[in-house]
């Protein structure tokens, strides 16, 4: 399954940091650049993160992870030339458990991500998201589009943090001309998904595999549209090596939309589980219908999807499959203890390991 694609990257000494690289999506981008030659720093507090993730990087000459919260001030000795800032809980299940320590993360951990790319003169891409649109009125959604959000919903702290820290990157490129860029992430699917997280295709495939009925929100009618890890990932890196002129937001996600019921029963279908399933209420400001309009993606750099909804898929089904017939421990961390201050370089110890 996997597409070569050309990256036009700078060969440089300097580094790419990313932050919440240990995350799902963080630790395919370390796999990714460490594969086109680069030297990456993975800053993650593993809050939502996982060390499992990045363990087969640990030896790599080319890779240093440090344990940090972004909503301490971060510095590193490292010349960075390029900045993912992906450090943010992204499932309701998550964000909503501690939804002010969220909303400090989108702006207090923005900001201080801004200033490093400041002072290291780095070019940075922020990791916004669909849920800057809300239960949109408007389908499908163009990024000119400014959103239904509910400010005081209990989403909120996530949909308004993301929309808070797009506003920060513009306030800096224009106060002090730092180059960003800002992707608007919608669904995204693939191995190393945490289990239990609440998303539709990770609860799905586990519960198809375990042999548990399928938990449908809703009449299942409402949509969404989802885009392989590895399509995400190769539309990340070219937004960041884009013309600096090429700001975003820019929406990344796959255009294909379809019902939740209907992706129930594909996952059925693919495990060949029992067809039964059990009906939840929709959760408040739950989004009804998401589909992205991915013409300034598609001009500007070249990207759309590749990879089709089966074949993604059977891929994630197959990852899931092997963690539950090993008997792997589940990939839903503990909620971790922030760290004030502490920053941990280098190798991992055993006590890291979680």
């Amino acid at each position: 399954m996997t597409f070569q694609t050309r990256i036009n990257a700078p060969r440089s000494s300097s580094a790419v940091l990313i932050a919440g690289g240990a995350g799902f999506i963080g630790s395919h981008l370390c796999d990714a650049l460490l594969q086109h030659g680069n030297t990456v720093i993975c800053v993650d507090n593993l809050f939502t993160g996982t060390t499992d993730n990045i363990r087969p990087l640990l030896n790599h000459p080319n890779f240093r992870f440090i344990e940090h919260d972004v909503r301490d001030p971060l510095d590193v000795d490292e010349d960075v030339s390029r900045i993912y800032s992906l450090a943010c809980p992204a499932s309701p299940r998550h964000y909503q458990k501690d939804p002010i320590g969220t909303m400090k993360t989108c702006v207090m951990g923005t900001l201080n991500i801004l200033e490093l790319a400041l002072k290291k003169g780095a070019r940075v891409l922020q990791a916004s998201t669909s849920e800057v649109y809300g239960d949109p009125e408007i389908h499908p959604q163009p990024e000119s589009y400014l959103g239904n959000v509910n400010p005081i919903g209990p989403r909120a702290c996530y949909d308004e943090g993301k929309r808070a820290a797009e506003t920060l990157m513009f306030d800096y490129h224009r106060m002090y001309g730092v180059e960003i860029k800002i992707a608007r992430i919608f669904n995204t699917y693939g191995p190393r998904m945490l289990e239990n997280d609440g998303r539709v295709v990770s609860n799905f495939i586990v519960q198809a595999l375990r042999g548990d009925p399928i938990t449908i929100y809703g009449r299942g009618t409402q949509t969404r549209s989802f885009c392989f890890i590895e399509d995400l990932v190769r539309g990340l890196q070219l937004l960041m090596e884009s013309h600096a002129s090429v700001t975003g937001p820019c929406n990344l996600g796959n255009p294909h939309e379809v019902t939740i019921e209907a992706i129930a029963r594909e996952v059925l279908s693919y495990t060949h589980s029992d067809p039964r399933s059990a009906s939840e209420a929709l959760p408040k400001d739950d989004p009804k219908r998401r589909k992205p309009v991915i013409k300034t993606a598609e001009r500007a750099l070249g990207w759309r999807p590749r990879v089709p909804l089966k074949e993604g898929l059977q891929a994630t089904i197959a990852y899931f499959a092997l963690r539950i017939a090993t008997d792997a421990p589940a990939l839903v961390p503990a909620i971790a203890t922030r760290k004030t201050g502490r920053m941990a370089r280098g190798r991992l110890t055993i006590a890291d390991q979680r």
